[in-house]
């Protein structure tokens, strides 16, 4: 029996073709400055880089970037993600998801949706900034809004309850 263990570290690959492995030690470290609503500035071994984020996908974990003014694809996956996909786990499993919590302690800068609200897989829920990042959580299926247990402005924690289904 193949034993199983989740490190730290968090794998993004860009363009299909390139394989970065960054630790949270890594990732805290960066020199990395917000310089407006999708925008970043990141300083790396003396070279300056502006970077935007133009789409992204939060729940899914993928996003279209531009570094320098070239565009990329990128997905981020988490060691979970990595348990899950090593263990050979359906990650689209979601569909029965009766509840969204956060997936990282942050920030909520807006709700998008009201309680009693139909919505529909992939319809942007609300917004979390965390990691310096401005977040968008979708729907991971059809259905209606029970309970919204966050208000704007709450910081919470990873793994605290956002949203409830009906």
């Amino acid at each position: 029996m193949e034993t199983f263990y989740m490190d730290h570290s968090y794998t993004v690959k860009v363009d299909e073709s390139f394989d970065f492995k960054l630790s949270k030690d890594t990732i805290a470290s960066l020199d990395l400055i917000k310089t407006g609503e999708n925008t970043f500035h990141l300083l790396k071994n003396g070279v300056s880089y502006h970077i935007k984020i133009l789409d992204s996908n939060f729940n899914k974990g993928t996003y279209t970037i531009s570094v320098n003014g070239s565009e990329h694809k990128a997905s981020i996956l988490t060691p979970l993600d990595e348990l899950i996909e090593k263990m050979g786990f359906a990650v689209a499993g979601g569909k029965n998801v009766d509840s969204i919590a956060a997936p990282m302690p942050g920030l909520i800068l807006d709700i998008l949706v009201e309680e009693g609200q139909e919505v529909n897989e992939e319809d942007q829920l609300l917004i979390l900034e965390a990691m310096k990042m401005e977040n968008i959580i979708t729907s991971p299926r059809d259905g209606v809004i029970k309970k919204i247990s966050v208000s704007k402005g709450d910081a919470v924690d990873k793994k605290q309850l956002l949203i409830e289904f009906q």
